[in-house]
């Protein structure tokens, strides 16, 4: 071999030599953190463990202590990483940077950076305690588009809305991934979204072309003879547009509810059915016989009203009668084994007054109702809406404290003289609610509103 190759070769092994010397002084000599090493941005090389230790929990403590925020669907939730039970176990961290290996020492003494990741300790059972803690005030149902309507029957548009829940346990795994770590107080924790069906061109389409064609004007619908006119109001306390599965807006009414706004009316049509009751004029409880008769039923009521609610006014339907069936029949009646009056009692009004007529009517409803054993007895929904329609009239009710003209006004005395009756007879109070003060007609303590 040529004189100049040797030299060139013996230069390059002590060359080697040297450097493999280099790496066994650092692997051997430094027993601390190998230099070059970061913990969550902070510089820990070149430190003993105890040191390392005491520098990581001083950088931390301020952030650790800080509220923690979490970016969910464009909303912020803030929570308590103390009260979540969050924390950072520095000397397990600090036993992952001494685990490196030599070439990561040899890159620490080469000036190569190495960040090595802390070790979080996120409890589940606390840290998702917190997580639904927030979530109550966050996660929304999902609503689909619709109509809604005023109490003077106009409709209104009702936007969709997206549903949202937060994902407790994705916010954990991403909290225990996360939380210090990018050097901020705040992280994106995942949110389950619940889509809707409807758009807001569908809802502003049903509004126009559905709901207020709708109740434009009443429907008079033919009962084999007799006339039954069905108003607005009636159409909108029944009527609700709901999304097919394509996200149209349909309109469906509610059969009960129709037919519940037309009960005064419905006296009026065909051959109404009674129910059996009792007479206690006498003073001796005396069985009043039932009655069939025939009269509309609410399938064929609603679908007769459904089926002309898009035509142009005026509007006219037919509806067959059939026949009703009572709910207490005369032998059913006579083994309640009702004997004798139990309760009684008598308020006085003078004549003639707008209230007056309310109380009156409000009375004609109620008159005969037999509550069965087992049921309850709710005023408001033996008696209805109270509307002119069913007979009503405005006159003066108490409203946030002032009187005011309000149609079905006064009925609040057939309120306390029903109560006061059912007091005396030792029957069961469920609920009843009292005025909102003092009305000098009525007995101190034993008197009842109605909304």
């Amino acid at each position: 071999m040529p004189a100049v190759s040797r030299r060139a070769l013996l230069v390059a092994a002590i060359a080697l030599a040297a450097v493999g010397s280099g790496v066994a002084v650092a692997v051997s000599a430094d027993e601390g953190i190998p230099r070059g090493v970061e913990v969550a941005g902070i510089e820990v090389g070149g430190l003993s463990r105890a040191q390392a230790e005491s520098t990581i929990e001083a950088g931390l403590r301020a952030q650790a202590s800080e509220p923690l925020m979490l970016a969910a669907d464009g909303d912020t939730l803030t929570i308590d990483p103390a009260a979540s039970g969050l924390s950072v176990d520095v000397p397990a961290t600090v036993a992952r940077t001494l685990s490196a290996g030599p070439l990561d020492r040899l890159g620490g003494v080469l000036g190569v950076d190495r960040d090595v990741d802390l070790v979080v300790v996120a409890p589940p059972t606390a840290l998702s305690a917190q997580l639904r803690r927030v979530a109550e005030g966050f996660d929304r149902p999902a609503v689909e588009g619709s109509i809604t309507f005023t109490p003077e029957a106009v409709p209104a548009a009702v936007e969709a809305v997206t549903g949202r829940e937060l994902d407790i346990a994705g916010s954990v795994q991403a909290i225990g991934e996360r939380w210090l770590r990018t050097g901020s107080t705040r992280l994106e924790v995942p949110v389950d979204v619940t889509p809707v069906r409807t758009s807001a061109q569908e809802v502003q389409r049903a509004l126009e072309l559905v709901a207020r064609p709708a109740v434009a004007a009443p429907i008079t619908v033919d009962v084999e003879g007799d006339p039954l006119v069905v108003e607005p109001a009636d159409i909108a306390q029944a009527l609700r547009l709901e999304p097919d599965v394509f996200g149209a807006l349909v309109p469906r009414l509610l059969e009960d509810v129709l037919y519940e706004q037309l009960r005064y009316r419905l006296r009026t049509v065909g051959d109404p059915v009674r129910d059996a009751t009792f007479d206690v004029s006498s003073g001796t409880p005396v069985v009043v016989p039932a009655k069939d008769g025939r009269s509309v039923s609410a399938p064929d009521l609603a679908a007769a009203v459904l089926g002309v609610l898009g035509e142009p006014p005026p509007r006219t339907a037919s509806a067959p009668l059939s026949v009703a069936t009572v709910r207490i029949t005369t032998e059913k009646a006579a083994t309640l084994g009702v004997r004798e009056q139990i309760g009684t009692f008598t308020t006085r009004h003078p004549c003639c007054r707008p209230r007056v007529e309310n109380i009156h009517r409000i009375a004609e409803i109620v008159d005969g109702h037999v509550v069965l054993p087992g049921e309850t007895f709710d005023l408001n929904a033996i008696v209805g809406p109270r509307d002119e329609a069913r007979g009503f009239l405005p006159a003066p009710q108490i409203l946030e404290g002032q009187f005011v003209d309000a149609v079905g006004g006064g009925i609040s005395q057939f309120a306390t003289t029903l109560f006061n009756a059912v007091f005396f007879s030792g029957l069961e109070d469920v609920e009843h609610v009292p005025h909102s003060y003092y009305i000098s007609r009525y007995p101190p303590g034993r008197e009842a509103t109605v909304s």
